[in-house]
């Protein structure tokens, strides 16, 4: 009886002493979110998917290392908004050396619970024409920069940060190196490494979520799903661009050969992707109407005898509206010179060609059926007064004549009727 029960209690020691690690296997961990791109629509998704990750895992805190020339603000906003919702703690990293912090970058590392940033970084210029690349009018630049300037503050505020230091990176587009930074209580503390990052926060309190406990806590770095690394790539500028190319090169094929159905299911997954895309991009609207407008001119070329001239009005067309397709101003956010030069002489050639081979076949005789006959020689097999029979083709027709024609005489199809053909001499 007795090595029954010590049985049962050693049973549920075990069960007492796995069971826990069972449970919180995983937990109090530290997620690492690299970023190292623009603030795209891609990117936001990124983190926020990442913090509710941490927050359902109840890792210990969340790791955001960033190194950003800026980017979208509605995509930054969503950061910082999924920032503030996060019930772990969330620190933002300025890294490796030579990384920066720059436009949205500002408003994201401010909004962090600890703000930290490598030696040889540096943080700043958050004025709102660099981050949607809209100049306006002065009103609307006002409007614009006094709404940024209210937003930085209300961050720096909440996080007990330097507001007007925050303000004058909106208003003045100052920048700071990481020991400016630290001197302006805009961040929190320097760190070389990561490291020294953990071991520096480590036993910090933060307010409403505890202290951190990192004594014993794994590195789990967090990787992007299949959702985000799709949606992070279409939202280059030079994607979009060319996803907008196939679509209309797609479409275009289809019209001017019907039937074909490869290419215009293909130019219509394609025009989606790309106008997805473009909602989150700085897009203007009268450049992809010029874009559309080339399509029309090209259409156009296939039914209409210009000599060229549609065609050299959608070649200018398009040529316009891809260069004033995308607005922002930060390279991350424009089309490059290296995408936009050969996808623009393909595209424009594919047309051309395609429009050339079209009309070329509209005005080209027949080369097959009874309309192939009109205007062949044959030869009369017998005498044609007024009709007879002719081989044209290797084939006997019968034939008839207004003049009379002698059998071995060479004879000019004009007109078949059924199984008729008019001929006249042809001398």
């Amino acid at each position: 009886m007795m090595t029954k029960y010590r049985a049962y209690l050693f049973f549920i020691s075990a069960w007492l002493i796995i069971c826990p690690q069972m449970l919180f296997a995983g937990k109090h961990d530290i997620y690492v979110i690299q970023i190292s791109d623009a603030i795209t629509p891609g990117v936001a998704d990124f983190i926020k998917q990442g913090l509710e990750q941490a927050s359902s895992e109840e890792a210990a805190c969340v790791i955001i290392e960033l190194n950003t020339p800026g980017g979208l603000v509605d995509s930054m906003r969503d950061i910082v908004m999924s920032m503030y919702a996060s019930t772990v703690p969330v620190i933002v990293y300025v890294a490796p050396s030579g990384a920066r912090a720059a436009s949205a970058g500002v408003m994201i590392t401010l909004a962090a619970d600890i703000a930290a940033m490598a030696p040889g970084t540096n943080i700043g210029a958050a004025h709102p024409v660099n981050i949607d690349g809209k100049d306006g009018s002065k009103t609307m630049s006002e409007k614009i920069t006094n709404d940024m300037a209210a937003y930085i503050r209300s961050i720096a505020q909440k996080r007990k940060r330097n507001e007007k230091w925050a303000e004058k990176a909106v208003r003045q587009s100052i920048s700071a190196t990481e020991t400016e930074a630290l001197k302006e209580k805009v961040i929190d503390l320097i760190a070389k490494d990561r490291d020294e990052l953990i071991q520096k926060i480590n036993g910090r309190e933060i307010a409403g979520k505890g202290v951190l406990k990192l004594d014993q806590a794994k590195i789990v770095h967090l990787s992007q799903n299949l959702r985000t690394k799709i949606l992070k790539t279409i939202s280059d500028p030079n994607i979009a661009y060319i996803l907008m190319m196939i679509g209309l090169a797609g479409l275009y094929f289809e019209l001017s050969h019907p039937g074909a159905i490869f290419p215009g299911v293909l130019g219509g997954i394609s025009l989606i992707l790309a106008f997805f895309a473009f909602r989150a991009l700085s897009v203007n609207y009268a450049g992809v109407l010029l874009i559309i407008l080339a399509l029309v001119f090209f259409i156009l070329e296939m039914k209409i005898a210009s000599f060229g001239l549609l065609s050299l009005g959608g070649i200018v067309s398009l040529i316009m509206g891809s260069l004033m397709l995308f607005e922002g101003k930060g390279p991350e956010l424009q089309l490059a010179w290296s995408v936009f030069l050969p996808t623009l002489i393909s595209v424009s050639a594919f047309f051309v060609v395609i429009a050339n081979l079209v009309f070329m076949a509209q005005v080209s005789k027949p080369k097959s059926g009874a309309e192939a006959l009109i205007g062949e020689i044959g030869i009369a097999k017998t005498t044609i007064m007024p009709e007879g029979r002719v081989q044209v083709h290797g084939e006997l027709w019968k034939a008839m004549s207004d003049k009379p024609i002698d059998a071995g005489a060479k004879v000019r199809v004009l007109k078949v009727e059924g199984l008729t053909i008019d001929v006249e001499p042809f001398a």
